[in-house]
């Protein structure tokens, strides 16, 4: 049940003069760069729930959305937090979306009182840090690298697993969880790390030589892709598979439709086109975009507004920003994605990871690793 906060706080659109109050909800993630794409599906997700509140003539409010463009780097992250910190409109903000972004953004809101909403920030140790404001809608690494190799051990059958990881603090948190967990379970495991390169044709000899029936690899679709292509042109007929620093559409673009045919994109971000209990969303949104079908994370972004929207709806017109912080930890509503309620810590209490696999050069939803691995 939503506990309504009943210190309104500083800042909020409030009432002035009679008029109907008006709040921003604030939007940070990459609009430029080369994750623009995903910031643009988000951005489209948190934009889709403000016009559907606004048309559903039961709020004492009318919303809009405020962008601010990080695109996706540690750098640019604090600028874009500070600008809808200083815009007294902002109410809350949806994102940022990557870790990296989080890690540089989120001591400025929860300074500034204000909440902060993650659609797909996955580092686990982002809600140990003592941010005050921060939660977030995907499953961590450590739940995805667990969950993946439950499904690689029990769906899979998977005996002998190679995974393999990037070095960066992502690729090794997700490694390291997946590993384990298949260890536990009597599977076989390699390991090895390779930095970011455009050519895998050695790592690709090494991994088949080792004779493995699945491999994995913690890391991102730039480099995801060319491993895949090695893998396949050195006769590697196993499964393939990654977490979800490699779940969009580019994969399968840059791989090519033949190298990434059948290969398992796992993550946390779930796919609500072609599902019938989104069927609402997935109509609006494409009214909202001109016929653009939601993307990686719209949904989730598009839950994280949503809830926001809850937590205004119960607090009234006269929301604050400490208000709005305090009352959207009880915040708990059936999304188009999961369940949106929150542990104490920030972390969604609902962590479902999807398996996805692409065939005939699309990315096909096979469902939750829950789901597939069975009772």
């Amino acid at each position: 049940m939503l506990a309504v906060a009943l210190s309104a706080g500083a800042c909020g659109g409030g009432l002035s003069g009679g008029r109907r109050a008006q709040y921003a909800i604030g939007f940070q993630g990459p609009l430029s760069g080369a994750d623009q794409q995903f910031g643009l599906d988000a951005a489209n997700g948190a934009r889709t729930a403000v016009e559907q509140a606004n048309r559903s003539g039961r709020l004492p409010f009318t919303l809009r959305l405020v962008t601010a463009d990080d695109s996706g780097s540690a750098r640019q992250a604090p600028s874009a937090a500070q600008t809808l910190i200083d815009n007294p409109d902002v109410i809350a903000v949806v994102g940022p979306l990557s870790s990296d972004a989080v890690r540089a953004s989120e001591a400025l809101y929860s300074q500034a009182g204000l909440l902060s909403v993650s659609p797909a920030a996955t580092d686990p140790r982002l809600t140990g840090l003592g941010f005050v404001s921060f939660y977030r809608m995907a499953a961590s690494d450590t739940v995805q690298g667990t969950a993946t190799a439950d499904y690689v051990a029990k769906a899979l059958k998977s005996r002998k697993v190679f995974s393999l990881d990037d070095g960066s603090a992502y690729g090794t948190a997700l490694s390291g969880a997946f590993e384990k967990e298949l260890r536990t379970q009597g599977v076989a495991v390699t390991h090895d790390t390779v930095g970011p390169t455009r050519d895998y044709t050695v790592e690709a000899a090494k991994i088949i030589s080792g004779n493995p029936d699945t491999v994995f690899y913690a890391g991102y679709h730039q480099e995801f892709a060319p491993l895949t292509g090695a893998l396949r042109a050195g006769g590697f007929s196993g499964a393939v598979m990654s977490g979800d620093g490699a779940t969009g559409d580019r994969f399968v673009t840059e791989a090519g439709a033949a190298s990434a045919e059948g290969a398992y994109l796992i993550g946390p971000c779930g796919d609500p086109v072609g599902d019938p209990r989104a069927a609402g969303f997935v109509a609006d949104y494409e009214r909202v975009t001109g016929g653009v079908k939601p993307g990686t994370c719209s949904g989730e972004a598009y839950d994280a507004t949503s809830a926001v929207v809850e937590a205004l709806r119960a607090l009234g017109p006269e929301a604050g920003r400490d208000a709005v912080t305090q009352t959207f930890a009880s915040v708990d509503i059936q999304g188009v994605t999961r369940r949106v309620a929150f542990a104490p810590n920030g972390d969604i209490a609902d962590t479902v990871v999807y398996v996805y696999q692409v065939r005939s050069g699309r990315r096909n939803l096979l469902g939750t690793t829950a789901a597939l691995i069975g009772p």
